[in-house]
């Protein structure tokens, strides 16, 4: 069903586990299918560009190897350039997901929107 780069993903994710402070989360989850997912970003001085990244997901393979590739595409860009991504990238970097796992990317999309959209948080706007 999974091809060898997301099974490779799956099984050797390297961006799996929780920042200690991060900059900012988002989150995403699916009730339908029970995938949930967390993303943990530090944001350069700047606040412009991601200079790590985790995540801590709760799902099936394809869920899993989504979250490790959202953070592969997005280290190191900006946030204007990571906000850009969307889930037919992540699809495509995988090698194309099956068609009924294909809303695993749309919820990695949406957890890094979500932490985008989030940063600065709150207390750091009304400084």
């Amino acid at each position: 069903m999974y091809n060898k780069k997301v099974m490779e993903h799956f099984t050797k994710p390297r961006f799996f586990g929780k920042i200690e402070n991060p900059d900012v989360i988002g989150t995403a989850g699916n009730p339908r299918c029970g995938d949930l997912l967390t993303l943990y970003l530090k944001i350069d001085k700047k606040g412009k560009t991601i200079k790590d990244i985790k995540f801590e997901t709760l799902g099936c393979a394809a869920a899993i190897a989504a979250s490790d590739m959202i953070c592969e595409l997005a280290l190191g860009k900006t946030l204007k350039q990571a906000i850009k991504i969307n889930f037919q990238d992540v699809s495509n970097e995988l090698g194309v997901l099956p068609p009924l796992k294909i809303h695993c990317a749309q919820l990695v999309t949406e957890a890094l929107r979500d932490a985008i959209n989030n940063y600065p948080p709150k207390a750091d706007r009304q400084k």
